[in-house]
């Protein structure tokens, strides 16, 4: 698979998630997908991230948007982070990192004066239509929610109906 640009759709995909299911992009065809990549479940960061969309949950379904966290750990991991967070959103698995290669978030990094291959934090908007039409990269977690909530209401205003 090669990378997704903003303006193109984004090839339907399936990964195991939270609550025993596989999840599919088309099955939320008609509906605004926002997909957030993050490094791992029990740290700081990440821990930070999902409570911040989970603090929001409400005016994200007002804006017909459903939420998907990925990482690369296994869904036995990312239940115990969901219940003990309360996340309202599911966690998917990419534990063969093909949804990390499709959206290009995992890059190197230093940890500890060491190389070492990880998923760089980024989030990306998907239209009702299955368009990528926004991207972050590099996402500083404090404000990012409200980042997206605001480019969901401009999306919502100039989206066109799902085909």
């Amino acid at each position: 698979m090669t990378a997704i640009n903003i303006g193109t759709a984004v090839p339907d995909f399936e990964a195991p998630s939270t609550g025993n299911k596989t999840i599919k992009l088309t099955d939320y065809r008609g509906r605004f997908v926002v997909i957030y990549f993050y490094p791992k479940d029990n740290t700081p960061g990440c821990t930070q991230e999902g409570q911040a969309f989970r603090d929001a949950i409400e005016k994200f379904t007002a804006l017909n948007t459903v939420i998907l966290g990925i990482s690369r750990d296994t869904v036995r991991v990312h239940e115990g982070f969901k219940c003990k967070q309360e996340f309202p959103f599911d966690l998917l698995s990419d534990s063969d990192e093909k949804l990390c290669q499709l959206f290009d978030v995992i890059k190197l990094k230093n940890m500890y004066g060491k190389q070492v291959r990880g998923i760089e934090r980024s989030t990306f908007l998907i239209d009702p239509n299955g368009l990528l039409i926004r991207e972050w990269r590099k996402v500083k977690v404090k404000n990012h929610s409200e980042e997206l909530l605001e480019a969901l209401a401009e999306a919502t205003q100039n989206s066109p109906a799902p085909a």
